[in-house]
């Protein structure tokens, strides 16, 4: 008695294919090994302030290294609250705008808005910090003022030294904030997101849509239905994408925030911190062991951005989106 096996199928493969797969299997390793260097040289460079530190360096909020006290505590969650309000606030705005480029906008006018939205992701940052300094800034401050009165009960919109009732209470409190940085760090996110957002949109299923529409559905019928369950995986992408940049911002939250080295929940209230600004800041006043401190900052920030980056591609690799790519 036999048993029938499958017959192995070969592929021949022309000299182009081969030298293309040779080229882009080089570029995803050189990829690596560029990022598995950038680890390792951060490391070696913060080995001396890490294991001064120990332990502390994670839980200490101060930044004094040539005193011995300097951690990443303050700066760590400062980071992380900047990055939060940016893609809360950046999430609509890239999902509204991506939703209308390539759902409802006329073909003219598609085109203009989809180089629009490159353009802005072409501005350097320094503009954008700039422009958050001289301009929003003042006007934001009516905005801080109402969130601060109207819900001060939640603990993160609370502002100290603030009365409301007192008309000679300085608003100066509302200045150089998280949220400040926040908004700014959204803008430069937002064009970001969108283009991604929106490519993943434009690739949902034809047939789908002419079914849904076949079928007697309306415009956001078919939209909530075909192209947000298949565009899943691009907007957990395309905001993760958003917020890795959002964590790794230097410039634009360094012109506008008014760095403390303490643990500062209140995002309305002057006053905040982030790691890479921290390094822009100390970088030129640094000893040799304060040099290692910042590289130890530095390399935390790295850590984080891969495990952002790394959960997010597991996430999308679920989704019906990404695994049709």
């Amino acid at each position: 008695m036999t048993i029938d096996t499958p017959r192995k199928l070969t592929g021949v493969r022309d000299r182009v294919d081969l030298i293309y797969r040779g080229v882009t299997r080089s570029g995803g390793i050189i990829v690596l090994v560029i990022m598995l260097a950038i680890g390792v040289f951060l490391g070696l460079r913060a080995s001396q302030a890490i294991s001064a530190d120990g332990f502390e360096f994670f839980w200490q909020q101060a930044w004094e290294p040539d005193a011995g006290k300097f951690g990443i505590a303050a700066v760590l969650i400062g980071t992380i609250l900047i990055a939060i309000v940016a893609v809360s606030l950046a999430l609509p705005m890239a999902l509204g705008t991506s939703l209308y480029i390539s759902e409802y906008a006329p073909l003219r006018l598609k085109k203009t808005l989809i180089g629009l939205v490159d353009l802005m992701a072409a501005i350097p940052s320094v503009v954008y910090g700039l422009w958050g300094f001289f301009a929003l800034q003042g006007s934001i401050v009516p905005i801080a003022k109402w969130i601060s009165q109207n819900f001060g009960w939640i603990p993160i919109f609370a502002v100290d030294g603030y009365d409301p009732n007192d008309p000679l209470s300085t608003t100066t409190v509302f200045t150089s904030s998280t949220f400040v940085a926040g908004i700014v760090v959204a803008l430069m996110i937002t064009p970001i997101m969108t283009s991604i957002m929106r490519e993943v949109f434009s690739q949902s299923p034809i047939g789908e849509r002419e079914g849904a529409l076949g079928l007697g559905a309306t415009r956001w019928g078919m939209i909530r239905s075909v192209v947000l369950p298949f565009g899943v995986g691009g907007i957990i992408g395309g905001t993760m994408l958003g917020l890795g940049r959002a964590l790794g911002e230097t410039i634009a939250v360094y012109m506008i925030i008014s760095p403390v080295f303490v643990i500062q929940p209140h995002i309305l209230q002057n006053g905040a911190s982030s790691i890479s600004s921290l390094i822009a800041l100390k970088y030129g006043e640094a000893s040799a062991f304060g040099m290692s401190a910042l590289m130890a900052a530095g390399l935390t920030l790295f850590v984080v951005t891969l495990i952002v980056n790394f959960g997010a591609s597991a996430i999308v690799a679920r989704s019906r989106s990404g695994a049709s790519s």
